[in-house]
Parts: C-alpha cells; structure tokens; sequence
C-alpha cells in the first residue's frame, strides 16, 4: 500500500502490466462482450525479450503469444482479424527495437489506411541513457531523442511513448479508446527496453476488468430528410457500398434499400460482398477494376449515394467515371471528411442506422425508381453477365490468339488456364462461410469484377494499401477469428507476392492452421506489366526473366532481362516451409485438389500455372498514370497523346 494514494497497489513491472491489462479489457457491440486484446504475436530480440518476453511467459494463461517469422506479417495478420471481427477485437504485436519495429511500419500503415484497430507494442531504445548508443539506436545529430519508432507516427491514429512506468495509467486507457473508436487503425506503444523490467506500484483497481463500447453514431433526422429528398428526385440513382457496410454489419439494411427503391448497387474493393441477397440491383465491382455494366450505368446516373467508402481514385476512375453533367452526391460515413467526398451531401452515422433510418423515409415517401432505369440495369447487366461467364469457363479451351502477342508466350510455359479460368474454377468450388482474400496485383482486381460474394460466400479484398505479402497472413487472421474448419480461408495471390513474403506459412503449419493458399503463376509482376505496356509499350523488369549474357555492373554492356522464364519451384519451397503442396496444370487436376485438401488440418499450397498476358475484360475506364511527357521512344508519344485525350473526361465534383 502507497501513503500517497492510500489504496491497495500491484507491484508489476511495466511489461507485466502491460499484459494483465489487456488480458482484462473487452469490447461491447450490440449487446455481445469479448475480450478486445485475445492474444499477442511477436518475435523477440533483445529489445523486448526480458521486458515483454518474461511477463508473456509468466501470464500466458491470460494472453496466448504466437510465434511469428516476420514483424510486417504479424501486423498484416492482427490487421485481418480486426476485419474479419468487423472490428470488435484487436491482436496485439510485439517487436524488438531497431530493424524488428521499423519492419512494423509498413503493416501499420495499411491498418491505419484501411481504419483496422491492431496494438503494436515495438522495443525501443533506453530511457535511462545509461548505455548509450546501444545496439541498434538511431543516432540524430539534432533530435537527441528520435528513435526509429517516430516512424511509426505519421501511419498510426495513436503514437505513445513510455518512459516512466506510471505513464501506463493514461497511455492505456487512451490506446483502448482509440481502438475501439469508429476511426481507428495502428495503435502504438512504444516500449523503451530497460522502462519494460521497471517495477511501479501500480493501483489494484486499474487491472479489473472494463468495457469498451463499439459506438453506433446516430443519423441525424435533417441529414436523413436531406438525402431522402435527393433521392426522390432521382432519376437514375446508383449506391456504392464500401467498406462501411461490412464493418458495420448493415447488410441487411442496404440490402432493405436497393429492393424497396428499386436501387442499384456497386462494391469497392472493401466493400465486396456487402451485398449477400441475388437481385437484379446486385452489380459487383464499380471503377478501375469493375464490370463495364456497373461503369456505364455510373458515367449516366444522375445520384450517387456512397455508404462507408473513402472513394479512392479506383473506384472513381481518378474522378472520371461519373460524367452526368447533372450528378448529383450524397454519402453515409462515420468520418466527416469522407462524408463530403466530391461535394456530396452528408449523413454523419453509423451505416447501419442511417441506412435503416433511409429506408424508413424513402418508405413513407413511396420513392421507387423508374422501369427505364430499371429495365436498363437489367440489360448492361445480363451483357456482362455473358461475357463474364466466357472469361470464367474453365473447360472451354483458352484461345491463345486472343493474345497481345498472339500464341509465342505459350512455348515457356506449361499453362493451359487463364487466370480467369482459375478464378472460376474457385468459383465453382466456393461453399457458404468460406472466405477468400486477395491484396495486391491482378487478383483483387479480377475478383472484384468477376467474384460472386453472395450467399455467404465472403470476399477480403485489401486494396487501401494494396499491400504485397498481406495475402498470407492474413488467411491467418481470418483463420484466428473463424476457427470453423468447414468454412475454407483461401489466399489468392501471384507468384511475385509469395516470393516475397512466403515465411508465415511456417506460422500456419505450427499452429496447424487449415489456410489454402491459391498462386496462379504467371512469372512475373504481370499487373504492372500490363499498365506498363499501356503507358510505355515496353516490357522492362517485370517478368521473372533471366538475364542473357550476364550483369557486370561498370562494364557499359547492359544485359536485359529478356531471357527465358525463370524457373522457380514453388511446390518445393511451399513443402520445405511445411505447406501441403500440389501442382496442377488442368481444370480437373485443380478440382481434384481442391476436393482433396478442403479438410486438410494444415497450410495448403496450390500452384496453378497460368496463362500470361491473358487478362479479363477490361472495365471501359481511364486512370490517371501519366506516360512520360518527353521520351525519344516513339511508342511513349502516342500514349502520351492519348493520356491527354483521356484527361477531358477527369472532373472536379466539389
């Protein structure tokens, strides 16, 4: 007991108060409690491992630890299972000081970028100074006090850092609200090594255990009566779901509005699946990446409503896509900021209540589209419909002159499927509560636009960031938080990003996680390929290609790599990484694996080779990535030329 406080106290060292508070917090959502901070992931060096290392062994009871392989991983895993709890719990994540927490950063800013509640808990380097410098300290010639943790700052929605032990009295209890906040994203808690091992006595009553409510903001009834009014007036409405309605669970009541106004609605990428009901106003993808229906039906609607989306220049075609001169914007978010994107009209909310509060008003106005527009929802969309089902077909054999370069591609590889092919061979075997993920590259824009995720069969797109080596680990963290092994957690990813990031799989099969991982391999950055040859007509360092002649760097002799395809095993380096792991060539051999390994009890790997160059139907929309505006190339003049062409159509809305 303290004479100052007069109150029973807990002597604890600051790492092990760490850890008995947040094995006591929990969120309240909708009436349902959980632990907020279920458990922590980390690797640990010597900047946390006799701080945070000894209090996660003595308490493990209370905070399970995950033994991970790489930090920036470890955040992409809390990352998506902060998405897949739709933000009602966080993991936390711990790093050593130097190269271990900067390999945090990245992760922390896709989280941040994407408003997904994880803790970090990074080392740092000692508040004492006693030692100074130590082993991997950042020496600034004018800010004695930077570390590399101050990185963490500009990608974080909290940043704070320890250096007396009772600052955890404060600092924690900030850390819970900010996670718990309506905009949250990477929480940082920097721990400098030595102030981990400090003792505090620390009052008893600040370890019992406390709620943290999930907040559902009200809609404002004048904000609601706004927009209800836009809409009547509408002609040719269009809603775009983000990833609002996921987080939110307002399924159900977007889903109420489009059928009761007869509505039609598009996805971001977040947004996927927030639709779950088969409709003739169920669209898909809208923008860069979606269907030229849901595009064509945006360049002619007269009123956009956009529920929980930032609008990132994807969805708008770097604000191209709307070409009504008469459009008109609303917008339902929880963020200020993003409610007034491109001028719109704003209901400051929950998606869930404004939605319902929306339908309650467009109800009792009897607002309902018009047939015209009805009618010419259903038309662009049974056209692509078609064509969509063409692109997926896998028993119909690929038609290599469709080719950019007609059929030459196909003499290097041992492909017989397109991407697409692959896609709806996935497609087919999808059940519902199976999820499947995607991040980077082609396939979160392929599944955008093809991707059934209906009937409770769910989409994780994470195109925020667009972040290579997501992929993986967060099949983990979606696996953390659907521990059902019926319901199959599938990563589809190119064979660029599971070369750069394919160590978690060693987590996985530690943990005896079921994840299947799905790689079309088409040897190279093929994505960026494409747009380069879009935007420069030359292929340069994007395809996994050996180097003829050599490299000898300072000779003057450039050697391209323009030789054959590389030849990497990935089966093997799947297997040696303690992965199940086929290689299958045919529309069959990948139904039969994919039969075969749906109740395997650890990581999957299933290596698809695929067609290069071989890409879906384009969406019938402009970008704004400009060629190079002087080039002695002549192929860069023309695209230039019709980059130009293409700005006319860019617009400012407001």
């Amino acid at each position: 007991m303290t004479d100052r406080t007069q109150r029973r106290a807990v002597r604890l060292t600051v790492a092990q108060a760490v850890v008995t508070y947040l094995s006591r917090q929990y969120s309240v959502a909708d009436g349902h409690r959980r632990r907020l901070i279920p458990a922590a992931l980390g690797i640990f060096g010597h900047g946390n491992v006799a701080g945070l290392g000894q209090a996660l062994d003595q308490l493990s009871d209370r905070l399970p630890f995950v033994q991970g392989r790489n930090e920036q991983a470890l955040v992409h895993i809390a990352t998506a299972y902060g998405k897949a709890t739709k933000r009602h719990a966080a993991l936390a994540v711990t790093a050593s000081i130097g190269p271990g927490a900067l390999n945090m950063v990245t992760g922390a800013g896709l989280a941040t970028v994407n408003r997904l509640p994880v803790l970090l808990l990074p080392g740092d380097t000692y508040a004492t100074r006693h030692q100074g410098p130590v082993l991997q300290q950042l020496q600034h010639p004018v800010e004695a006090d930077a570390s590399v943790n101050d990185a963490f700052r500009p990608v974080s929605r909290f940043f704070d850092r320890i250096t007396r032990p009772e600052q955890l009295l404060t600092a924690l209890p900030a850390a819970m609200r900010a996670l718990t906040h309506v905009d949250t994203g990477a929480v940082v808690v920097s721990l400098p090594q030595d102030i981990q091992s400090h003792a505090y006595d620390y009052p008893a009553e600040f370890f019992a255990e406390r709620d943290w409510p999930i907040r559902r903001p009200a809609p404002d009834a004048d904000e609601v009566a706004a927009v209800a009014r836009m809409l009547a007036d509408a002609e040719k409405p269009l809603i775009i779901a983000g990833g609002g309605v996921v987080h939110s669970g307002a399924t159900e009541e977007l889903e109420a509005l489009a059928d009761a106004a007869g509505i039609p609605v598009a996805e971001t990428f977040a947004g996927k699946g927030a639709i779950q009901r088969r409709a003739w106003w169920q669209l898909g993808g809208i923008g860069l990446e979606g269907t030229p229906a849901v595009n064509a039906l945006a360049r002619e609607a007269d009123f956009v409503l956009t529920v929980g989306s930032r609008l990132t220049d994807f969805a708008t075609a770097s604000h191209s896509v709307f070409q009504n001169p008469d459009v008109r914007f609303a917008s339902i978010n929880v963020n200020v900021n993003d409610a007034g994107r491109l001028g719109a009209t704003g209901i400051v909310a929950d998606a869930r209540r404004a939605l319902a509060a929306l339908t309650d008003a467009v109800r009792a106005n009897g607002t309902t589209t018009r047939a015209n527009w009805r009618e010419r929802v259903r038309a662009l969309d049974e056209g692509w419909q078609g064509r969509r089902a063409a692109a997926l077909d896998p028993d119909t054999p690929f038609d290599f002159t469709s080719l950019p370069d007609g059929s030459d591609v196909v003499r290097d590889t041992d492909a017989a499927l397109s991407q697409g092919q692959l896609i709806g061979l996935l497609q087919e075997h999808a059940r519902s509560g199976d999820t499947i993920i995607a991040a980077a590259g082609g396939p979160p824009g392929d599944l955008l636009k093809v991707w059934e995720a209906t009937e409770g069969r769910f989409a994780h797109l994470e195109f925020g960031f667009s972040c290579m080596g997501y992929e993986l680990p967060a099949a983990i963290g979606v696996r953390f938080a659907e521990p059902d092994p019926s319901k199959r957690v599938l990563s589809l990813l190119g064979d660029g990003t599971f070369l750069m990031a394919p160590t978690e799989l060693v987590t996985a099969a530690q943990e005896r996680l079921p994840v299947t991982i799905v790689i079309p391999e088409n040897h190279g950055y093929q994505v960026i390929h494409r747009l380069q040859m879009l935007r420069s007509g030359r292929e340069f360092g994007n395809e996994f290609r050996y180097r003829d002649g050599g490299l000898e760097i300072g000779s003057g002799k450039p050697a391209r790599l323009e030789g054959d395809y590389l030849q990497v095993d990935l089966v093997r380096t799947a297997a040696g990484l303690g992965a199940r792991a086929i290689r299958a060539t045919t529309a069959d051999e990948v139904r039969t694996a994919l039969a075969e390994t749906r109740d395997h009890d650890g990581p999957v790997v299933l290596v698809v080779p695929v067609i290069p160059h071989a890409d879906l139907p384009g969406a019938g929309v402009w970008w704004d990535v400009a060629p190079a505006e002087v080039s002695e190339q002549e192929a860069v003049a023309r695209l230039r030329g019709e980059y130009e062409e293409g700005l006319a159509s860019q617009r400012w809305y407001g």
